[in-house]
């Protein structure tokens, strides 16, 4: 890598570091209920996506932290009879594995850094036959780009992912800046759904 390219990747790398910390600590400020209310918004104006309600494999999340509840979005799918996947760590890789999830309460564990994640015995499904994947994030720009926890994992996957996979991101309101540090291999996803 040429001087000038080491510099414009470790600025990068600076800019996103600064910008996650920042966002984490706006969105761990607000408060549960506020959180709660938000989530249940979000939650309703994804069900009734279009796309979510083609797809028959979808592809989400446990959330951990501060980051919008997804469980109200991935019980739900499971009611409607959506085969539900939910990513597991492999460590060996360095990658993320899509693996079915059929009971939320019997098939999660805690994963790396104690995220719930499906558990080994779930049956590893093939990123090319998700429908609608719903993709985890610090923060967004309005254009579809992400900011990951920077570990380039959700990158991966998302590159995986068939061409015609749709893939949303949920996010609070306080997590969309109007533009966002991007690095070669950052994927964007289709649209992001807040509160508003």
């Amino acid at each position: 890598m040429s001087d000038g390219r080491a510099e414009a990747a470790e600025a990068t790398a600076l800019a996103k570091a600064t910008l996650r910390t920042t966002i984490v600590a706006r969105r761990n400020a607000m408060d549960g209920a506020t959180r709660a209310r938000y989530s249940s918004t979000i939650t309703a104006k994804l069900l009734a996506l279009p796309a979510y309600r083609a797809a028959d494999v979808v592809a989400a999340y446990a959330a951990f932290g501060s980051e919008f509840d997804t469980s109200q979005f991935l019980s739900t799918a499971l009611a409607a009879g959506k085969q539900l996947v939910l990513p597991r760590i492999n460590r060996a890789l360095r990658a993320l594995e899509l693996r079915q999830v059929i009971d939320l309460n019997g098939d999660l564990i805690a994963g790396v850094w104690e995220i719930p994640e499906p558990a080994p015995r779930c049956t590893i499904v093939e990123p090319k036959a998700v429908d609608f994947m719903l993709v985890p994030g610090v923060a967004f720009s309005p254009s579809g780009a992400r900011l990951g926890y920077g570990g380039g994992f959700y990158d991966r996957l998302l590159a995986s992912l068939d061409s015609r996979t749709v893939r949303i991101a949920a996010a609070f309101q306080l997590q969309l800046v109007a533009q966002l540090p991007e690095a070669p291999h950052d994927r964007r996803v289709s649209a992001v759904v807040t509160e508003h």
